[in-house]
Formats: C-alpha cells, sequence, structure tokens
C-alpha cells in the first residue's frame, strides 16, 4: 500500500506539473538508476541525473572548455603542479534535515571532505582515479582550504588534462552533514548544489526533481533553471520508450537503435518527413572512437603465419574497406568515418589535414600485400576477426570488401565480457572496440598506445611499443600551453596510424530527439544532459 500511494503521489506531481503554470521535463532512462551519489556516477544514466543535482569546482561547455561552476577564478603554477580555487560565497546546499538551520553555505572545506573521501578506499568509488595524481604525504592528500574561499590542489607530477577531470561529477562537492547523518542511505538521499534537488524515488518506476529556487547560477539576470522540475521513468524496452515519445509522453530521447532507425531516420541521416513537424533533431560529434584492434607482439614482427605482425597487412586492412559505404547504409549517415586517427572529431586536435590516415582505396591495399610477401600462390593467411553480436553487420561488411582485396576474415561472434576478460590478455589477434572519453583531453585516445599502459595493467590492448610514441607522450605532460599540446598530440597521433595497430571504423556522433515545445537544448562531445537553461512551452 505505501509503494502504491507513493506511485500516486509522484503522478500527482507530474500531472500538475503539466498544466500551463508548471513544466516538468520528461525522459525514460532504460538502463535505470542505482544510486544519487555522485562518488559512483560511473555511466551515462548516472552522471545524467547527477549532473542535476549537483556542481563540481568547473564544468565544461558545449565546446569542451573549462569554465567556472562552484570556483570562480583559478590559478595554476608554472610547473603545473599547484592548483589553487577561489571559491563562491553564494552557493548554498539544497535545503535538508541534515542541516540544523535547514542549508548551509559551501566553503573550500566541503571540497576537502568531498575529495577525500572520492579517495577513501573505505567508500570503494569506482571514481578514485580521476585524482590519482593528487600529492600524498605522511598519509594525507595535498588537498587543503587556505580559508572559506582558497582551496589548493597540489599533484606529484604535471598533468595539463587534470582541470577538465575536475569538471566530472565524481568531483561533485557534497556535505559531510548529509553523510553523517543518512550513511550509506546517502544514495538516496542525495544534498547537492545542483539546478534540482530530489523530490521523490520509487526505484525502478518513477524519479521526480523539482527546481532549486536558490540555485546560483543565473542568465541575464534570470536565476536558471526554468523548468520547475523533471520527471525521469524507467522503461526497460527502447522500442516501448520510444513509442510513448511519438505519443508525446517523454519531451526527448537520446541515440538511435537498430529497432526504430529506420522508422526515424532516412537513409543519409535525415529526420524523415512524417516526423520533421513533431519532433527537434539534434547532432555532434560525440567523443566516441570505434575500431578494430589488432594485437601486435613485437617479438613475432616477421613470422608470415602471424600476418599482422606485418605493417603492410595492417595498412592494408585500413585502406581496403569504404568507411563511408558503411555509415550510409548500417549507421543511416550517423557518424563521421574513421578516415584519420585515433582522436575523434569533437576533439581540438582532431584535423583531418594534419594526422596520418586511411581513404579506401583497394588498390593501394593489394599492392600492400605484395609488398609484405603475400599473392595469389601465398595468400594472406586466415585472419579471425572477434566482435560481440551488436556488431556483427559492421564486422561483415568489413568482411566482405578485405574479401575482394585478398584479406580472408572468419568473424567469431562471443559475449562482451568474454571478449573483455580475452582482450585483457592478449588472447585475441583482431577484435572490434571503441574508446568513450573518460575525460575531455586528447591524451584519453594517446594513453592507449603508452608501453607502460600495457593490457590487462592498462589499456594498451594492442600492445603496441614505440619508443617516439612514449618519448612524446610524455613530454605532453610538460607542455602547458595548450596549442603546442594540440600539435604534440596530433604527432603522436599520426606515428600511432603509421603503424596501423587500429583500423579506425567511425568516430561516432551525438544525437538527440526533442518534443517541439522543448527550447535551449543543446548537445556537446560528451553527451552530458544540462538542463538549467532548457525551457518547456506549452503545447499548441
Amino acid at each position: 500500500m505505501v509503494a502504491i500511494a507513493a506511485v500516486l503521489f509522484i503522478s500527482s506531481c507530474v500531472n500538475h506539473s503539466s498544466n500551463s503554470d508548471k513544466s516538468v521535463f520528461s525522459y525514460n532512462e532504460s538502463s535505470g538508476i542505482i544510486t544519487l551519489d555522485p562518488a559512483f556516477s560511473r555511466d551515462q544514466a548516472h552522471t545524467w541525473v547527477c549532473n542535476q543535482l549537483y556542481n563540481s569546482l568547473v564544468k565544461l561547455d558545449d565546446s569542451l572548455n573549462v569554465i567556472p561552476s562552484i570556483a570562480k577564478t583559478w590559478k595554476i603554477s608554472t610547473d603545473g603542479l599547484k592548483y589553487t580555487f577561489n571559491i563562491r560565497s553564494d552557493v548554498y546546499f539544497h535545503d535538508n534535515e541534515c542541516f540544523s538551520e535547514g542549508t548551509r553555505k559551501v566553503v573550500a572545506k566541503d571540497f576537502v571532505y568531498s575529495f577525500n573521501r572520492l579517495l577513501n578506499p573505505k567508500v570503494a568509488s569506482p571514481g578514485a582515479w580521476v585524482l590519482s595524481n593528487v600529492k600524498k604525504t605522511e598519509n594525507q592528500f595535498a588537498i587543503k582550504s587556505l580559508n572559506d574561499s582558497t582551496l589548493v590542489i597540489e599533484l606529484d607530477k604535471p598533468f595539463p588534462p587534470f582541470l577538465g577531470i575536475l569538471s566530472m561529477k565524481y568531483c561533485s562537492v557534497i556535505p559531510h552533514e548529509a553523510i553523517s547523518y543518512y550513511g550509506s542511505d546517502f544514495r538516496k538521499h542525495p544534498v547537492g548544489t545542483g539546478p534540482f534537488k530530489l523530490q521523490n524515488w520509487i526505484e525502478n518506476i518513477k524519479l521526480v526533481l523539482r527546481k532549486n529556487p536558490a540555485y546560483f547560477e543565473t542568465k541575464d539576470g534570470i536565476r536558471l533553471p526554468y523548468l520547475d522540475g523533471v520527471s525521469i521513468s524507467f522503461l526497460i524496452d527502447k522500442m516501448t520508450a520510444f513509442m510513448e515519445f511519438v505519443k508525446g509522453e517523454f519531451d526527448f530521447i537520446s541515440g538511435i537503435v537498430p529497432s526504430y532507425k529506420d522508422e526515424l531516420l532516412t537513409r543519409s541521416g535525415q529526420l524523415k518527413q512524417k516526423f520533421s513537424s513533431k519532433f527537434n533533431m539534434i547532432e555532434g560529434p560525440y567523443l566516441n572512437t570505434e575500431y578494430l584492434a589488432i594485437y601486435v607482439d613485437n617479438s613475432k614482427r616477421g613470422n608470415t603465419e602471424l600476418p599482422l605482425m606485418n605493417v603492410n597487412v595492417r595498412k592494408a586492412i585500413n585502406y581496403g574497406f569504404n568507411r563511408k559505404k558503411m555509415i550510409h547504409y548500417l549507421k543511416n549517415g550517423i557518424g563521421t568515418p574513421g578516415n584519420k586517427g585515433v582522436i575523434p572529431a569533437g576533439m581540438p586536435a582532431y584535423n583531418s589535414d594534419a594526422i596520418y590516415g586511411y581513404e579506401y582505396n583497394p588498390e593501394k591495399s593489394k599492392q600492400l600485400l605484395l609488398d609484405a610477401g603475400y599473392n595469389t600462390t601465398n595468400p594472406v593467411p586466415e585472419i579471425t576477426l572477434t566482435t560481440t553480436p551488436d556488431y556483427l553487420d559492421l564486422c561483415k561488411f568489413v568482411q566482405s570488401q578485405l574479401k575482394d582485396v585478398g584479406i580472408k576474415i572468419v568473424i567469431q561472434v562471443s559475449p562482451a565480457a568474454t571478449v573483455r576478460e580475452l582482450k585483457a590478455h592478449g588472447k585475441l589477434e583482431f577484435f572490434r572496440a571503441s574508446w568513450i572519453a573518460d575525460y575531455p583531453d586528447e591524451e584519453n585516445y594517446l594513453s592507449m598506445f603508452y608501453s607502460q599502459n600495457l593490457a590487462p595493467n592498462g589499456p594498451n590492448y594492442t600492445h603496441l611499443v614505440d619508443d617516439r610514441i612514449d618519448e612524446l607522450y610524455l613530454k605532453s605532460f610538460n607542455i602547458v600551453e595548450k596549442n603546442q599540446r594540440i600539435s604534440n598530440y596530433r604527432i603522436i597521433d599520426s606515428l600511432i596510424m603509421e603503424e596501423a595497430p587500429v583500423a579506425i571504423l567511425y568516430y561516432d556522433q551525438a544525437i538527440r530527439f526533442t518534443q517541439k515545445n522543448i527550447i535551449g537544448m543543446t548537445i556537446n562531445p560528451i553527451n552530458i544532459l544540462n538542463l538549467e537553461t532548457v525551457r518547456k512551452t506549452p503545447k499548441h
């Protein structure tokens, strides 16, 4: 009876908010939500909701520039080791019974507490790594408050991406009173500083947020957010959620899935005419590179029974399939053909003219195989490509095209967990993979090819070892000036692609669909959901 009453209560709130004097933004989260603690915001579902509840020192704009949030200004020492933040004096935590006076102003000590909690092994946050470069002496981390408005963080070595990392939801500020009061139940009693605060949550059924009237951000003199609330549903089936969106029950959907992509989009990626008057489509680069990875073992170079050890064979694979055609027919035009490096479109260092890459050129592919010593009497040995079921169509396309240039591919389909385990231990010679940026810096992608990051102890699943790449990769940490660092990143990316340990399939694209009465929705390369400046107007 309690659960039924709670559901009715939430429904009444949502229905009331849909009246002309209220505006509630509704969307579906098929993946579900299990916690509202930002220390566990490890995936998109949890990051999205935590972005409405919490703030960090800094945030990212839609172009991935680091801009102020709770920190008004900051200063980085010339050696790149000391970060000093000036904290705003007008930021308050959500009103909550954990405070004796209802609420409390945020001060620098709150960040000291929040960051030390994130680093505490007993908390076991999957985001503890974001502060791994913070200096530690005598069992204490170098995170200090000089006064209420000044926070100082010291690193043990220069790491230019650090400022961008601090924008992640893991680094949100929370009050110690809430943790003391709620303990492990903080996951369902969040207390943050964000534009919305929790109204009610019936797990797996509905989560409702309401406007924070004391939110510190303004636009054109108006206090944000514009919306009165946010309603999140948890339909597991994405096709069902899509049909609810079509009926107008949800205000937006994100991404495109095979079950409805042909219903919604033309082959060239345009919104079909029957929907163009009902919905808006917003698209932009997404920091996700999809690729085929090749296990490169230096000790086996030159072994003719292992064709992938030969760089000419790896280059032949890269030249041997038409990425533009693949995107057009299999992705409905959603995505950018992967004709360049591992750094995706949407990153400042992505530059089609500066980075060594591969256009479709089957004749060049055939010549490279001849250069590698393979011909009609000595064909390339059969190569096994391992993939998960979701990407079987892409792999079959590559298989078909490579067959035409003289490379026979056998596809092995395995569960995602099996692929993760086998690639981590170097048991796959050729496999489909992807890399979604954890933070908005190109270093995130280049770290996959640093020799000290060999899997299973790091993200170098190809086991590429190249002294030139290592030297330039380490050099980038000491380059403070952004444009110089970007130039260095482009050189590294070109060197990686010349060695061809990967064949880039495509750079992903973020895509959103909204009802026509949703105003101010934007998109960004990390696909974060920002609702503080979104408006919902009455339907006509």
